[in-house]
């Protein structure tokens, strides 16, 4: 899968332009914070969720910024990737999607 990168934003989309996998990371201070990961039920059991939150690491970390998460998945993600370090901003976990994580 090809991802989309934007400079806060990475997503892919279907044939029809639906998005259909997301990562956002806005960035304040020199910290980007991984807010929200989705990928579609139908890609589900791919590995793109995981995909997804490297790619992103890995452009915050090229683009000179720190690492925080807030979105649960991300927060997960990185616990089980110990290589690559997060910022403790004190913000709750939680993704924007309703609200809840």
């Amino acid at each position: 899968m090809d991802f989309l990168i934007e400079e806060e934003r990475i997503y892919a989309t279907d044939c029809d332009g639906k998005v259909t996998a997301e990562i956002t990371f806005p960035t304040k201070d020199g910290v980007a914070t991984i807010d929200h990961t989705f990928v579609d039920t139908s890609l589900r059991g791919q590995g793109i969720a995981s995909k997804l939150v490297k790619t992103a690491a890995d452009k915050i970390l090229a683009d000179g910024h720190q690492i925080a998460a807030t979105c649960s998945y991300a927060v997960t993600w990185f616990e089980r990737h110990p290589a690559y370090k997060l910022t403790d901003t004190g913000a709750p976990i939680a993704c924007q999607i309703g609200k809840r994580h």
